[in-house]
């Protein structure tokens, strides 16, 4: 395989924008996604460049837009949540984590169909369920004191064990218990996928 032109790890420090443009614009989309911005699917060569460098220099957020630091009060960064969409990992990470291409932003779109996806953004998640008409519940049995138990979606089946709870009250044990969202938009074959699955990296209940 061909060596990649120009430095190879945009996201460290002291690079230059004459580096990054010698960065192939696939690498650049990688990088700028990892850095927090949002769009870059849609972001020619220049626009990445200036996004990255504008990233790094604002602290590793983008400078506009996206999922910013949630100042600006715009609706993107309302729905957040307190970890920007980003993966939480822990010791006990799975590989099923490992290889799931990570959403920060609802304008991100699986790399193809039938694509592992991962993200710990409240709005994904909100729109991802609401497409497929699910409401956010939990196991019932599974609570214990005032907290909710196992995290679950009703997809308006028959099940007597899901007990229907508020989008807040389910972010909220979403967040405190720092689960990741693991998720599909469609199987292989195109067709709308309902899985899903809720990780804790530390392997706690979800």
């Amino acid at each position: 395989m061909a060596e990649k032109p120009g430095n190879q790890t945009p996201d460290t420090p002291d690079v230059s924008e004459t580096e990054l443009r010698n960065i192939k614009v696939d690498d650049l989309r990688d990088a700028a996604k990892e850095a927090g911005v949002s769009g870059v699917h849609d972001m020619k060569k220049e626009d990445l460049v200036d996004a990255l460098a504008a990233a790094k220099n604002d602290g590793g957020r983008p400078a506009s837009g996206g999922d910013g630091d949630g100042e600006r009060g715009d609706s993107g960064d309302a729905g957040a949540g307190p970890d920007g969409g980003k993966v939480r990992t822990g010791p006990d990470s799975s590989d099923s984590l490992k290889y799931s291409q990570e959403v920060t932003s609802p304008e991100d779109e699986p790399e193809r169909e039938g694509r592992s996806l991962v993200t710990t953004h409240h709005e994904v998640i909100k729109q991802w369920a609401e497409e497929r008409n699910a409401t956010p519940a939990t196991v019932s049995g599974t609570e214990h004191d005032d907290h909710l138990g196992v995290l679950r979606f009703d997809f308006g089946g028959e099940s007597q064990d899901l007990q229907h709870v508020s989008w807040d009250e389910w972010f909220k044990t979403f967040d405190e218990r720092r689960l990741n969202f693991i998720y599909q938009e469609q199987r292989t074959d195109g067709t709308d996928s309902n899985f899903f699955r809720l990780e804790n990296p530390n392997r706690e209940d979800a």
